[in-house]
């Protein structure tokens, strides 16, 4: 089975590490990618009690990009959702895990495929990994990350919950 190309960008991460939950990642694609731009973002977290050096966890990979020209295409995104655009269109990924608007927009004319944190809680939910997508959502938001809750109760309805 080839290895499937998944990369993600910086808040899906963050999302998860807040739940700890990171390790979702890996139990449902094995392998994740992260270019330069997201890692560094995350190491400005370094004082946030959920911080992980993503550098020494072994089922996630750093990458640069190599047409840094291309980042002018994104002029109105961070590093961190550009160079997962820019990187996933060079590698030809095939997935992407994108929370922001933006972004997403990006990618859906890139015609790149997309998830984001709520459609990974879903996805393991339905593999079993986590009995209730509910909780995870309600701790999301507690922790400050804010959610659309149009998408928080069409996700615990697709959850069955």
């Amino acid at each position: 089975m080839k290895m499937r190309k998944i990369i993600s960008n910086t808040t899906p991460i963050l999302s998860l590490l807040k739940i700890d939950k990171l390790e979702l990642l890996k139990e449902i694609y094995g392998m994740v990618i992260i270019p330069r731009a997201v890692f560094q973002e995350i190491e400005k977290g370094k004082d946030k009690p959920y911080y992980q050096n993503l550098s020494l966890v072994n089922w996630i990979r750093i990458e640069k990009i190599k047409n840094k020209e291309s980042r002018t295409y994104f002029f109105d995104l961070d590093d961190g959702e550009a160079e997962v655009l820019i990187l996933a269109n060079e590698q030809n990924a095939d997935l992407v895990i994108l929370d922001e608007t933006m972004g997403r927009r990006y990618a859906k004319r890139l015609d790149i495929n997309l998830t984001g944190t709520v459609g990974i809680l879903l996805k393991a939910k339905e593999k079993g990994l986590i009995k209730s997508i509910r909780e995870l959502l309600d701790e999301l938001t507690e922790k400050g990350t804010w959610l659309n809750p149009k998408l928080i109760s069409k996700a615990i309805e697709l959850a069955n919950e």
